[in-house]
């Protein structure tokens, strides 16, 4: 996909097209990891820190328990067409 360099304030930069985007689950502010290999600019993004560790301890604590009962009814079950 080609795109041109523009001014941006003081600064260059690129617009990457929100196709690319989704493919990679990005979106405004999100963290990305920019770097310079062979000749080519590398963007990758990069992943939230800490989520792990916080369901662990969630549930170690079990304060990771459903928030609401199941509501299947026998109607969601039976008569539902899915």
């Amino acid at each position: 996909m080609k795109t041109n360099i523009i001014n941006i304030g003081n600064s260059q930069g690129i617009i990457i097209p929100s196709v690319l985007l989704r493919k990679l689950n990005l979106s405004f502010k999100s963290s990305v990891e920019v770097e310079v290999e062979n000749g080519s600019i590398i963007i990758k993004p990069v992943p939230r820190q800490g989520w792990a560790e916080a369901a662990i301890q969630m549930n170690v604590a079990e304060d990771d328990k459903p928030l609401l009962e199941d509501s299947m009814t026998d109607f969601n079950k039976e008569e539902w067409t899915w």
